[in-house]
């Protein structure tokens, strides 16, 4: 964690206008975007985001989505000097790969488990209902709730009215679905994620969150992904280069998770879909 940047003063009235005077503790600083929980004296909590440097358009973005989407958890996003903030109220929940970690322990909890992979299918088929794409969907990128799952980290997120950005390079690289890796190495732009692309994305996350690691084995295509440029795993994953890992710990879940990453991308299911067929377990 790096030093925090000064919290706008916006930002911190916005987060007091919900909470009252509030404590802040630092819970992340990274690639020029850093988090706070504000916490006021009823317990009453936030979430708030700045963003600085290359993460300055980020946070702006990511406001903007938040409002656009009407979430109720927007309590105030603005400007500030060479910065951006956002505050939220505070999603209390474990994300989905949090879910899962008893199964991955070798405890049960298959059950758990399998009802957040199904919660997670429902939030991203609403949001494409909503004629939105997350464009960044990985295993801590939603939160289940007592109120229901809540996607978060919408920056690269775009819908009606509201056009991709340019600045989108597709989010994680072991997500990415093979066709969103060739059109972003041949430079074309902007970068227009579509639903099967998330679909990719929502299956391998899944896969994430069963085996603990990346869908794809680069070790048997004689990959070492932490030696190549994103262009050049990029330019793999188009290619199809590597194979889907061997790790089967629950077969019968992975199975319609192993036919979405190897569909094409006219033959994988919505996420509506997907969500069926995992309720169907």
């Amino acid at each position: 964690m790096g030093q925090h940047p000064p919290l706008p003063p916006a930002a911190r009235a916005a987060a007091e206008a919900a909470c009252g005077p509030v404590e802040l503790t630092e819970i992340t600083d990274r690639r020029g975007s850093a988090v706070w929980k504000a916490t006021g004296p009823d317990g009453h909590a936030a979430a708030v985001k700045v963003g600085y440097g290359d993460g300055l358009p980020v946070t702006t973005r990511e406001g903007e989505v938040l409002r656009l989407l009407r979430r109720p958890d927007l309590l105030g996003a603005g400007t500030a000097a060479e910065a951006s903030w956002l505050v939220t109220r505070w999603l209390d929940g474990p994300s989905t790969y949090k879910l899962f970690a008893p199964y991955r322990g070798g405890e049960s909890g298959q059950e758990q488990a399998l009802a957040a992979a199904v919660g997670l299918c429902r939030a991203v088929a609403d949001l494409h209902a909503a004629g939105w794409i997350h464009s960044d969907l990985q295993p801590a990128h939603a939160l289940h709730t007592p109120a229901g799952v809540q996607l978060i980290d919408l920056a690269w997120a775009w819908g009606p009215g509201f056009e991709p950005t340019n600045a989108f390079r597709g989010g994680i690289v072991h997500l990415l679905a093979p066709e969103l890796a060739a059109s972003i190495n041949v430079g074309l732009t902007p970068i227009t994620p579509s639903p099967a692309a998330d679909v990719y994305a929502l299956a391998g996350s899944l896969w994430t969150c069963v085996t603990g690691g990346w869908p794809l084995d680069y070790h048997a295509a004689g990959i070492d992904p932490h030696h190549l440029s994103p262009a050049q795993l990029r330019a793999r994953i188009s290619n199809r280069a590597a194979p889907l890992s061997p790790a089967r710990p629950w077969p019968e879940l992975q199975k319609p998770l192993r036919d979405v990453l190897l569909a094409p991308r006219s033959n994988r299911p919505t996420a509506n879909e997907l969500e069926d067929l995992l309720a169907a377990l």
